[in-house]
């Protein structure tokens, strides 16, 4: 039988029976056909398909010396370079919306936060596919319609200066921070429109709305625009105690020496960063390949720099405790509503 013949033959295999000809010299280029292969070479085949694609394209809002890390990392493991694009989350969002308008895409895989990532799932911008390593996540990370999936949480712990602020004088509960004593003495991160959506929900809408206003009524918290800068101001005491700061900040600066440490208020809040595949991918078993490694590997990487990893094995100060996860969709569904509330009790403090 000619070499020609073999190659129908097992094309019409794959189609009979749902399997993706991967036994071919020619992988197949479907994302949810190469991730739903289940053959024992299954990672050779994908290695040897990614090493011949050479490189990926990532835009990703991941902190420059961690997205660095992970490329580098990559690249050894594999031999496949990852060609890396950072900025913010919605510079990013906004870069594969004009790319796509353009109709010059670029990007094999994006990473930024995950209410973008719904965005993007809603501007149709990303693949439905399941990928084995999926399947050993925490609850709630995998995205709608299967096109994104969170690689790390950030935990939003109450952050405090212990040079300024003695534990026994730490809130038990939210409802402590009305207490007039507090008053000039907290901060909190400016663009959280999520951390307040998820608080408000959880108290109930109309009594967690009341809340709000009476914290900015009674205690004037000032507003800091960034999780890390808020962090900051908490490590040198002009903030004393810090509402919604990203737990990793924190643990960070501690071993450094800094004074801070960290409290926990329930309910807990957590925002997730996820990933997705472009639906326009150029290199797209270099791209599975990467995701498979996000969500394996590169989870201990996220671990190592103190965020909370998404992956059930990989441990984390954090693999224990029980935090709210935003539902994405019911968010966004009325994100300008939440918005308009934010600015017009926490921003403007009417």
């Amino acid at each position: 039988m000619n070499r020609t013949r073999l190659k129908f033959i097992a094309a019409l295999l794959s189609i009979a029976t749902g399997l993706p000809a991967w036994a071919a010299d020619s992988p197949p280029q479907s994302i949810p056909a190469l991730a739903a292969y289940k053959g024992p070479d299954r990672q050779q085949k994908l290695v040897a398909a990614a090493q011949k694609e050479g490189f990926l394209t990532l835009y990703t809002s991941i902190a420059g010396d961690i997205g660095q890390l992970i490329a580098a990392d990559f690249e050894t493991r594999y031999g496949v370079k990852v060609k890396l694009w950072r900025s913010g989350d919605r510079t990013v969002l906004q870069r594969i919306l004009s790319e796509r308008s353009a109709n010059r895409p670029a990007f094999d895989v994006v990473h930024m936060a995950s209410t973008e990532m719904e965005m993007a799932h809603r501007e149709k911008l990303l693949q439905s596919f399941k990928s084995p390593p999926a399947g050993n996540l925490i609850d709630g990370a995998v995205g709608s319609n299967n096109e994104y999936v969170a690689t790390f949480v950030n935990v939003l712990v109450q952050a405090y200066n212990t040079n300024s602020v003695k534990k026994a004088d730490l809130p038990k509960t939210y409802q402590d921070l009305l207490d007039p004593k507090w008053k000039g003495r907290l901060g909190i991160e400016a663009t959280d429109e999520e951390w307040f959506y998820e608080l408000v929900m959880s108290m109930g809408e109309q009594k967690g709305l009341q809340y709000f206003r009476d914290l900015v009524a009674v205690n004037k918290p000032s507003l800091r625009n960034g999780h890390t800068l808020l962090g900051n101001m908490v490590a040198s005491a002009e903030v004393p105690l810090g509402l919604n700061v990203f737990a990793h900040t924190v643990i960070s600066a501690k071993k450094l020496g800094a004074p801070v440490d960290y409290t926990l208020l329930q309910p807990i809040v957590a925002s997730s960063y996820s990933m997705g595949i472009s639906t326009q991918v150029q290199h797209p078993n270099a791209a599975l390949l990467f995701y498979e490694y996000m969500l394996t590997d590169g989870q201990k990487i996220f671990a190592g720099h103190d965020y909370a990893p998404t992956n059930k094995d990989i441990d984390s100060p954090f693999r224990n405790v029980r935090y709210l996860l935003t539902d994405q969709p019911a968010f966004i569904n009325q994100y300008d509503k939440w918005e308009n509330l934010w600015n017009d009790i926490v921003v403007k403090q009417k």
